[in-house]
């Protein structure tokens, strides 16, 4: 069995993490590759090193550069001499600082925080370092590009027992070499990727929270942690706002059949959350979890027999991709449609958008609110379970709150839930008390 390990900001923010990650690489000979996240925040109120790099690179004055550049080598001095590494960074240093009096780009800049912890973490352990920028291809839009990273990338692992790869950037795949980087939090895209190529039977990804939890605990106090979660769900509640993993790492390792464990860095003997493909185990509740975001608005269009004009909803659907706005949900009835949005996105363009509604289909009349937050719920044991909806209605009601919107997906994997955003952590609180606590 091999497996890549992939530890966050958190997990490596001074000497002290880094002493914790040596110990739980090295207690597991199948840890084979490491993926490194750039140093985070060590306390409540300092400055994880890529926000540094940014401040550095985008200073307004040669002193204000070299005051920030300062401050980011004191940080990567610290954890060397700490550890008692021999290993300097001063050449590495010299070249960055005049990339960035060159202004080669802010994704070179931002990656800076990676590679060099990567170099760090590489002596650490006595593993070879690999630099993404050789293996790892990203087009311009961000994505990573499978065909050409995966050959190269495969047969560099394969060459190695133990290595480094730095996570969150890789070359731009034109072949110029210029460094491009995944969106933040695109370290766990890297570890899935190295995951992929390194035919690993096992991905963990090692954070500050001992697993994906029922609930944001910022809402919810104390949730329970989900001990298995199919990607589906996952999918579902990150696209919802639950953020553990960047939404993109689950591809690569989804199509090899790669599960993914949440583990904690700060306590490495809790058993996390297992993401697989799919499972017989019996979750512990009819819900797997409940997730939400608040800020959208909803475009009630009207129209007396529009269910039987062929080509309304493709019309209207059209107006919004020629203003370059996706939807986020459509529920509708007879003779009414429901458009909802994101409203920042939205606002800026409605009344160009209620034109071009109303220039291709002339409807009766179109209705605009905002104030609405939408929370999914969801969880593989609701296929199996009568009455979930009912038993989310009641939760609500008896909380005195009121439903804007209802939408259930075909797969019955989830229900989505619409309500004014004053009532969003009350309506997540009734949820979580119903399905968790009440069981």
């Amino acid at each position: 069995m091999s497996k890549v390990v992939k530890f966050g900001g958190s997990s490596l923010a001074d000497a002290n993490q880094f002493r914790k990650v040596y110990e739980i690489i090295k207690s597991d000979n199948e840890r084979r590759y490491v993926v490194p996240s750039a140093p985070g925040k060590r306390f409540k109120d300092d400055i994880k090193v890529t926000d540094l790099l940014y401040k550095a690179y985008n200073a307004q004055s040669e002193k204000e550069m070299t005051l920030t550049f300062n401050e980011i080598k004191e940080r990567y001095q610290n954890i060397i001499d700490d550890l008692h590494l021999d290993i300097s960074l001063e050449e590495d240093f010299k070249v960055i600082e005049k990339a960035f009096q060159e202004q080669i780009g802010e994704d070179y800049a931002a990656s800076r925080g990676e590679y060099l912890n990567g170099k760090v973490l590489a002596c650490y352990l006595g593993f070879e370092f690999i630099d993404a920028k050789d293996v790892i291809f990203i087009d311009s839009h961000g994505n990573y590009d499978a065909k050409k990273t995966d050959a190269i990338l495969q047969e560099r692992l394969a060459q190695v027992e133990y290595a480094v790869i730095p996570g969150f950037y890789g070359s731009l795949n034109d072949g110029s070499n210029t460094i491009k980087a995944f969106s933040r939090g695109g370290s766990d895209v890297t570890g899935a990727i190295v995951a992929k190529n390194g035919k690993v039977d096992l991905y963990e990804n090692w954070t500050d929270v001992s697993g994906f939890l029922i609930a944001d605990p910022r809402i919810v106090k104390n949730p329970d942690v989900i001990e298995t979660i199919t990607y589906k769900e996952l999918r579902e509640l990150s696209y919802m706002g639950a953020s553990v993993l960047h939404e993109n790492s689950v591809f690569p390792v989804r199509s090899e059949g790669i599960p993914i464990n949440i583990k904690n860095t700060n306590k490495p003997e809790d058993p996390g959350t297992l993401i697989v493909e799919s499972t017989c185990h019996k979750p512990a509740h009819v819900i797997t979890g409940i997730a939400g975001t608040k800020g959208f608005a909803t475009v009630m269009i009207e129209k007396d027999m529009m269910n039987s004009e062929i080509g309304f909803g493709r019309k209207v659907l059209q107006v919004f991709e020629e203003h370059d706005l996706s939807f986020e949900h459509m529920p509708s009835g007879i003779d009414t449609m429901t458009i909802i949005v994101n409203t920042e996105e939205f606002i800026d363009k409605e009344q160009d958008i209620l034109a071009g509604i109303h220039r291709v289909v002339q409807p009766d009349s179109i209705i605009l609110e905002s104030d609405l937050a939408l929370i999914a719920v969801v969880g593989r044991g609701m296929k199996a379970s009568r009455g979930t909806a009912a038993r989310v209605f009641n939760a609500l009601a008896r909380e005195n709150i009121n439903i804007k919107m209802i939408d259930q997906g075909s797969s019955e994997l989830n229900i989505i839930i619409g309500v004014r955003n004053c009532y969003f952590e009350p309506a997540i609180k009734a949820i979580y008390k119903e399905f968790i606590e009440n069981e």
